[in-house]
Protein backbone atom coordinates (compact mmCIF):
# COMPACT_ATOMS: atom_id res chain seq x y z
CA UNK A 1 0.00 0.00 0.00
CA UNK A 2 2.65 2.26 0.62
CA UNK A 3 4.60 1.67 -1.92
CA UNK A 4 1.40 2.53 -4.46
CA UNK A 5 0.80 6.25 -2.77
CA UNK A 6 4.40 6.88 -3.50
CA UNK A 7 4.58 5.71 -6.61
CA UNK A 8 1.20 7.74 -7.51
CA UNK A 9 3.32 10.84 -5.71
CA UNK A 10 6.21 10.35 -8.29
CA UNK A 11 3.50 10.52 -11.21
CA UNK A 12 1.49 13.29 -9.77
CA UNK A 13 5.09 15.11 -9.42
CA UNK A 14 6.10 13.85 -12.94
CA UNK A 15 2.73 14.82 -14.84
CA UNK A 16 3.51 18.45 -13.12
CA UNK A 17 6.78 18.85 -13.92
CA UNK A 18 5.67 17.86 -17.73
CA UNK A 19 3.35 20.17 -17.88
CA UNK A 20 5.15 22.63 -16.57
CA UNK A 21 7.73 21.98 -18.84
CA UNK A 22 4.97 22.20 -21.74
CA UNK A 23 3.79 25.64 -20.08
CA UNK A 24 6.93 27.13 -20.73
CA UNK A 25 7.33 26.07 -24.76
CA UNK A 26 4.61 27.39 -25.60
CA UNK A 27 5.20 30.76 -23.54
CA UNK A 28 8.25 30.67 -25.55
CA UNK A 29 6.71 30.29 -28.78
CA UNK A 30 3.83 33.02 -27.89
CA UNK A 31 6.60 35.31 -27.47
CA UNK A 32 8.85 34.74 -30.60
CA UNK A 33 5.19 34.75 -32.81
CA UNK A 34 4.16 37.86 -31.24
CA UNK A 35 7.76 39.49 -31.71
CA UNK A 36 7.78 38.34 -35.36
CA UNK A 37 4.34 39.51 -36.32
CA UNK A 38 4.72 42.85 -34.70
CA UNK A 39 8.25 43.24 -36.62
CA UNK A 40 6.49 42.55 -39.88
CA UNK A 41 3.55 44.62 -39.16
CA UNK A 42 5.57 47.42 -38.78
CA UNK A 43 8.39 46.69 -41.92
CA UNK A 44 4.61 46.85 -43.72
CA UNK A 45 3.67 50.17 -42.38
CA UNK A 46 6.80 51.91 -42.83
CA UNK A 47 7.47 51.00 -46.26
CA UNK A 48 4.37 52.27 -47.89
CA UNK A 49 2.68 55.52 -49.48
CA UNK A 50 0.00 55.82 -45.99
CA UNK A 51 0.88 56.96 -43.07
CA UNK A 52 -1.07 58.03 -40.10
CA UNK A 53 -0.34 61.02 -38.63
CA UNK A 54 -2.99 61.86 -36.08
CA UNK A 55 -5.76 59.84 -34.00
CA UNK A 56 -8.56 61.41 -32.25
CA UNK A 57 -11.24 59.63 -30.44
CA UNK A 58 -14.75 61.58 -30.74
CA UNK A 59 -17.19 58.31 -28.91
CA UNK A 60 -16.81 54.74 -28.88
CA UNK A 61 -15.90 53.33 -32.11
CA UNK A 62 -15.49 57.26 -34.14
CA UNK A 63 -12.52 58.54 -34.69
CA UNK A 64 -11.01 61.25 -36.88
CA UNK A 65 -7.54 60.37 -38.40
CA UNK A 66 -4.99 62.67 -40.07
CA UNK A 67 -3.95 60.75 -43.08
CA UNK A 68 -0.57 61.46 -45.51
CA UNK A 69 -0.78 59.35 -48.82
CA UNK A 70 2.12 60.73 -50.82
CA UNK A 71 2.40 64.62 -50.22
CA UNK A 72 -1.07 65.04 -49.73
CA UNK A 73 -3.39 65.34 -46.40
CA UNK A 74 -6.90 64.04 -45.52
CA UNK A 75 -9.03 64.27 -42.66
CA UNK A 76 -10.90 61.07 -42.44
CA UNK A 77 -13.57 60.17 -39.98
CA UNK A 78 -13.76 56.67 -38.83
CA UNK A 79 -16.75 54.82 -37.36
CA UNK A 80 -17.98 51.18 -36.45
CA UNK A 81 -18.50 50.55 -40.22
CA UNK A 82 -18.30 53.18 -42.11
CA UNK A 83 -14.90 55.86 -43.28
CA UNK A 84 -16.18 58.94 -44.39
CA UNK A 85 -13.54 61.69 -46.05
CA UNK A 86 -13.39 65.26 -44.28
CA UNK A 87 -11.89 67.00 -47.02
CA UNK A 88 -8.10 67.84 -47.95
CA UNK A 89 -5.95 69.41 -45.12
CA UNK A 90 -3.13 72.03 -46.05
CA UNK A 91 -0.02 70.00 -44.90
CA UNK A 92 1.66 73.87 -43.78
CA UNK A 93 -0.71 74.55 -41.31
CA UNK A 94 -0.33 71.47 -39.45
CA UNK A 95 2.34 70.84 -36.88
CA UNK A 96 3.65 67.54 -38.03
CA UNK A 97 6.73 68.03 -35.93
CA UNK A 98 5.42 66.02 -32.90
CA UNK A 99 4.95 63.14 -35.35
CA UNK A 100 8.01 63.44 -36.54
CA UNK A 101 9.96 63.70 -33.18
CA UNK A 102 8.19 60.53 -31.95
CA UNK A 103 8.30 58.73 -34.97
CA UNK A 104 12.08 58.10 -34.38
CA UNK A 105 11.93 57.07 -30.58
CA UNK A 106 11.41 53.61 -29.47
CA UNK A 107 9.96 52.37 -25.81
CA UNK A 108 13.61 52.32 -23.82
CA UNK A 109 14.30 56.12 -24.63
CA UNK A 110 10.76 57.21 -24.11
CA UNK A 111 10.89 55.20 -20.25
CA UNK A 112 14.41 57.48 -19.89
CA UNK A 113 12.71 60.76 -20.76
CA UNK A 114 10.09 60.15 -18.35
CA UNK A 115 12.25 58.83 -15.62
CA UNK A 116 14.42 62.28 -16.24
CA UNK A 117 11.80 64.27 -16.23
CA UNK A 118 10.47 63.10 -12.87
CA UNK A 119 13.48 63.51 -11.25
CA UNK A 120 13.45 67.16 -12.37
CA UNK A 121 10.04 68.08 -10.88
Amino acid sequence: MLLALNNSSAGSFVQFLTVFVLFIVVLFICAFTTRFVAGYQKSKMMSGNIRVVETFKIANNKYIQIIQIGDKTFAVGIGKDSVTLLGELNADTLDLKVFEESNGLDFKSILENAKNFKLKK
